[in-house]
């Protein structure tokens, strides 16, 4: 069969030699099959909602007489030969000869094509597809070489603009430009405008604002401006519900009313009425809210706001959990040795969210009374700064003045000797308050996560040298015989105004000032990053027996995530060191401090313990006017909740113990610097690990043996 096609500028046929070619040229047969001028197949566009599928514009209006594709047993298997296509509508259009190529390339029917009523819908229905067009019709006509087709589409405009409405919108006018530069200047397609609509979505669901809905123009205007209506779910009121045990937050018609403040809750809201609804935003306020460990369970819900069409009202009901508490316990330290204790708690007083509590310590060697408020946010301050304040009263036998194995000072009344001297222990009365405020660096925002923060105030104490029944005695002696032939071995356990004076009382009165930077990824178990502190604590004189002098204190960590040691199911199912089931660390510190100016001696530095050098106890390694310590740690899960370390401390007091006044870490033979080796297994716990550490005092077979909660940095 030969075939010669001639495509023009406007219509595209076929001639063919073919036993069927009496189809198209039957007047008859294809005024029942094609459609006439009067009688066309056409299709109309409607941009509907974009959110509910391609703008739903197929609307194919089809005359009655042209069914042959719905049941070919009605009418035979009969069907009608083409033998021109014409596209029409086009040719005022800046780019009318693309479309007319892409109308006819979207088409699978070609001249000289047999088709039916239902190759005929599809094929309009693809030219719609293609995007370009806003209208498809299709008419038949009698041509000089047979049925002719003419399709007549109403092109879509040249895109000039895409624009918001409103203009005030999350997504800018500059992003949307980003998007449709490259458009601008040609033809509109809907296929490409959807496209570009499900990215902005996109956008909106990654940036959290999970309610926004976009809606394309319910028409293309000629001007070639596309408007886009966004919704993007304006939060109209966030209301509180207090559900009770039974779930129910009415109570005889009445809201049921929760023990904290409402402002209390909603300052910790990033979400406010008038924002735009963001998942990830709320998310973190329900955080937030949970870190005020005021509720047992937050629960989030939305409604409409039926006067406010398009907006939305968030519900959160909250279950507050119960804030008082009693504690008791018994336990043993070094500094207190035998103790119990007796705690009253209360962490939402008025509900406030402010935390109260009265403390009782009465140990071996210690017995405390203290009594604190703090309040986490004060009321109304963009900076979050919180606000704490304590008083209290304590009898304790200072570490300063006693050794494991050279003994101990013993308290006495003066340098003469006395058949009457009882060489009791020395015990330091303190009585005093004191008030501080801390703020993070937030820059006025108290959503801002900020790794700096300050610290300022003040503390006044009394300190009273007084032995064990009471009785005030200012001077500490280290041999306790009634001769005192070595009256070196006498110093004075408090301040020294004046050569030879030593008063049995003194006043303390210091402002205080830090800084820290935290930079770790977890701060109650560390496998990552850095902090870094910094303070200084001035004294100033406020009488004849109150000293002047200034404290400084360094300290910086540094963790390395590692993965050496494969003990648990989860270290050894990953390689990856930052592994949740897995969390390995190398952890570094170092700390340093000196004073400068004249000290009491129990304000010196105290090295040695289980926040220092874990071989020695409490103040057995130095009291010191200056230090330096250094640790090198190695942290390892060992099975499920259980995991261990390995440490290295060190320190030294820089050959400072000699600038105390009085000299007692001298006097008590203590070494001044050392090291230790050690470990250590640990039980894992919300505030950090339940660990015991075993350490070596140089190497020298003496081992001591420490409890404590949470690491040691």
């Amino acid at each position: 069969m030969q075939k010669h096609f001639l495509k023009s500028r406007k219509f595209f046929t076929s001639i063919a030699c073919s036993p069927l070619i009496f189809i198209s040229n039957n007047s008859e047969l294809a005024a029942k099959y094609l459609l006439s001028d009067d009688d066309q197949l056409s299709t109309t566009f409607e941009m509907k909602d974009i959110n509910n599928g391609l703008f739903h514009g197929v609307d194919i209006k089809q005359d009655r007489n042209f069914f042959i594709a719905e049941n070919k047993k009605n009418t035979n298997q009969e069907s009608v030969l083409i033998s021109e296509i014409i596209i029409e509508g086009w040719e005022n259009h800046p780019e009318g000869r693309k479309l007319e190529l892409a109308a006819y390339d979207s088409m699978s029917i070609k001249p000289g094509s047999i088709v039916d009523n239902k190759i005929l819908s599809q094929d309009l229905n693809s030219i719609y597809a293609s995007g370009w067009f806003s209208g498809v019709k299709i008419k038949s006509q009698e041509g000089p070489l047979g049925v002719r087709l003419i399709v007549n589409v109403v092109p879509n405009p040249i895109l000039k603009k895409v624009e918001l409405k409103p203009i005030n919108s999350v997504i800018t006018n500059e992003y949307l430009d980003n998007i449709f530069n490259n458009f601008y200047g040609t033809t509109l397609n809907l296929k490409e405008l959807q496209n570009k609509i499900e990215i902005i979505k996109k956008r909106y669901e990654s940036e959290g604002y999970s309610l926004a809905r976009i809606s394309g123009p319910e028409r293309i205007s000629e001007n070639g401006i596309v408007i886009l209506k966004i919704s993007e779910g304006i939060i109209s009121d966030i209301k509180l519900r207090f559900p009770g045990a039974d779930g129910e937050s009415i109570i005889d018609g009445k809201p049921r009313k929760g023990k904290t403040k409402e402002w209390v809750i909603k300052r910790e809201l990033k979400t406010q009425p008038g924002t735009i609804f963001n998942r990830k935003i709320l998310e973190a306020d329900i955080k937030r809210l949970y870190a005020t460990s005021l509720f047992d369970d937050v629960k989030v819900s939305l409604g409409p706001d039926n006067s406010n069409p398009g907006q939305v009202i968030i519900f959160l009901d909250l279950s507050e959990q119960r804030t008082g508490s009693l504690t008791g316990g018994l336990g043993y330290s070094n500094s207190s040795g035998v103790f119990a204790s007796i705690g009253l708690q209360e962490t939402n007083a008025f509900g406030r969210a402010w935390s109260t509590k009265v403390n009782l310590n009465f140990g071996e060697y210690s017995t405390t009374y203290n009594f604190s408020l703090s309040d986490p946010w004060i009321k109304g301050d963009k900076y979050k700064t919180s606000f704490r304040t304590n008083i209290f009263l304590s009898r304790d036998y200072p570490q300063e003045f006693k050794s494991e194995k050279s003994g101990k000072l013993y308290a006495v009344d003066d340098k003469t000797p006395s058949s009457t001297d009882t060489f009791s222990s020395i015990v330091l009365q303190k009585t005093g308050g004191g008030f501080s405020f801390s703020r993070p660096l937030n820059g006025g925002d108290p959503f801002k996560v900020s790794k700096w923060r300050v610290l300022a105030g003040m503390n006044f104490k009394k300190v009273e040298m007084i032995d064990g029944s009471g009785n005030k005695k200012p001077y500490a002696d280290k041999t306790p015989t009634t001769t005192r032939e070595n009256l070196t071995d006498i110093i004075c356990i408090g301040f020294t105004p004046n050569e030879g004076s030593c008063p049995a009382e003194n006043t303390l009165l210091s402002f205080i000032a830090t800084t820290s930077r935290n930079n770790l990824n977890n701060s109650v178990n560390p496998t990552s990053g850095n902090k870094l502190s910094l303070g200084t604590e001035q004294f100033v004189s406020i009488g004849e027996n109150s000293p002047t002098f200034n404290r400084l204190r360094a300290s910086y960590s540094y963790f390395i995530p590692t993965k050496l040691i494969n003990l648990t199911k989860g270290c050894r199912s990953s390689s990856d060191a930052s592994n949740e089931d897995c969390l390995q660390a190398l952890g570094f510190q170092l700390k340093t401090g000196t004073i400068i100016g004249e000290l009491p001696p129990y304000e010196a530095y105290c090295m040695g313990g289980t926040s220092s050098v874990r071989g020695w106890g409490s103040c057995e390694l130095a009291v010191s006017k200056s230090f330096v310590e250094g640790t090198a740690e190695y942290r390892v899960p060992i099975w499920r909740m259980i995991s261990g370390a390995l440490f290295v401390d060190a320190g030294s007091d820089l050959g400072s113990q000699k600038d105390v006044p009085g000299k007692p870490g001298k006097l008590l033979r203590k070494s001044g610097s050392g090291f230790s080796l050690g470990g250590g297994v640990g039980v894992k716990t919300p505030i950090g690990p339940l660990r015991l550490d075993v350490a070596s005092k140089d190497l020298s077979g003496d081992w001591r043996y420490t409890l404590g909660v949470g690491w040691k940095f």
